[in-house]
């Protein structure tokens, strides 16, 4: 099955984005429902430090905006959805290219949204990894994203309109 044009599109918008095109990492696919996406991060020139692996931080680039943006795309625009805080687990060094598929569950999306309603605020803890070709990891990461619903004063950026 090819990709639709809104997939193709956000794939694009994620690969040509300066700070994650500078990471190194390439967003390879994105599901059609936007809860499952898979990153490539290839060892080449620009990931690879002087001990001949992947810097930490490209590796850390690699993964940060993509549990955000999937919930982000499922809850709408009247939440706040961001990367709160990442706790990492280098397990050995990269030493090829690595790939991460994170991925958000419809059960998890169905939690978070009962729980807005409750909590004008909450954070959800994910797990996600970065493994070579064969399944060897590489680094694991614990990532938290901070939901929030917006405020009534609050505009979506989209929506803002600037005054010449």
């Amino acid at each position: 099955m090819s990709e639709s044009w809104k997939i193709k599109w956000l794939r694009w918008r994620f690969n040509y984005y300066p700070a994650y095109r500078h990471s190194g990492a390439r967003v390879i696919r994105i599901a059609e429902d936007l809860r499952e996406i898979v990153v490539k991060l290839p060892i080449n020139r620009a990931t690879r430090n002087l001990h001949g692996t992947i810097y930490g931080g490209s590796m850390y680039a690699a993964v940060d905006p993509l549990h955000a943006v999937m919930i982000a795309s499922h809850l709408g625009r009247d939440f706040h959805v961001w990367m709160k805080t990442a706790r990492i687990d280098f397990k050995r060094p990269g030493r090829s290219d690595l790939f991460a598929h994170a991925r958000v569950s419809q059960a998890e999306l169905d939690e978070i949204r009962a729980a807005l309603v409750t909590h004008s605020k909450i954070d959800r803890d994910f797990q996600l990894a970065l493994a070579d070709a064969d399944g060897a990891v590489a680094v694991r990461f614990t990532l938290t994203v901070h939901i929030k619903r917006r405020g009534a004063h609050e505009q979506p950026m989209n929506d803002i309109v600037f005054a010449p």
